[in-house]
């Protein structure tokens, strides 16, 4: 497969999961209260630039170069596509559930991911509210992770929109059905598991930090249950609405949210 093929299925992936989950938004919204969209938007246009410039697709950059050197655990091992991709993309997810964990308890760190939890009122556009030091400080993290397991690029990508699937949908304004929502957390994280991870209630906040699959919670003791019908106040205690000037230079504040 080709860099230009990858880029396509990056890009598409992309689009197919922000509208699938504007479109459960749209159908069964769960707060209706107002969004900040324009904010939102404004933080990821900035990533663009921001990581595009430094990174652009270095990931699956590192992930062929690793591949090519047999450099990583599924490389030495030469393990097959049916076993290395499932695998991959658990460790991968279980990766970023560690790093948005340490996110919560380093202060250095909390100072950037604050960002992202001072949104007021989550839709699928808070998916995009990160701060780009957040992002550019996740990448040697990232870049470790792909290069030390020896994830196939073409597996990266299928990660990638997993990820990206599951971070839109989870973040959106949606109700789910009862019985289907109950199913569905025993594996997989629910926008209202993730929901509760956005409460203003500072010891709650620190549970539900999966983004693809609620089992990593459950096994390491930070899984919170909550369902579509419970009302969570989201957002930052003591901070009612933040710029995309104050989003920016939130960080630089020495808050103790």
């Amino acid at each position: 497969m080709t860099e230009q093929e990858l880029r396509l299925i990056r890009v598409a992936g992309f689009a197919i999961a922000v509208l699938l989950a504007l479109g459960l938004q749209r159908l069964s919204p769960h707060a209706r209260a107002q969004r900040s969209t324009r904010v939102n938007t404004g933080l990821w246009l900035v990533n663009i630039v921001v990581t595009g410039t430094i990174c652009g697709a270095c990931v699956c950059f590192a992930a062929r170069w690793a591949t090519d050197g047999s450099i990583g655990l599924l490389n030495w091992y030469a393990a097959p596509a049916w076993f290395a991709f499932p695998i991959s993309v658990a460790f991968l997810d279980l990766v970023s559930y560690g790093w948005h964990r340490a996110n919560h308890r380093i202060p250095f760190l909390w100072r950037w991911h604050q960002v992202h939890h001072s949104d007021t009122a989550l839709s699928v556009s808070t998916a995009l509210r990160f701060h780009p030091g957040e992002l550019l400080l996740s990448l040697p993290v990232r870049l470790a992770a792909v290069v030390l397991l020896g994830v196939p690029v073409v597996a990266v990508v299928v990660f990638e929109v997993t990820f990206t699937l599951a971070n839109a949908v989870e973040h959106g304004d949606i109700n789910l059905p009862k019985r289907f929502e109950t199913v569905m957390a025993r594996l997989l994280v629910t926008p209202a598991l993730h929901r509760w991870h956005h409460t203003t209630n500072v010891p709650e906040r620190d549970s539900n930090f999966g983004t693809i699959f609620s089992v990593w919670d459950r096994w390491l003791g930070t899984f919170t249950p909550n369902d579509s019908s419970t009302a969570v106040q989201t957002g930052l205690p003591g901070l009612s609405s933040v710029t995309l000037r104050g989003a920016l230079l939130l960080p630089l504040q020495r808050t103790a949210f």
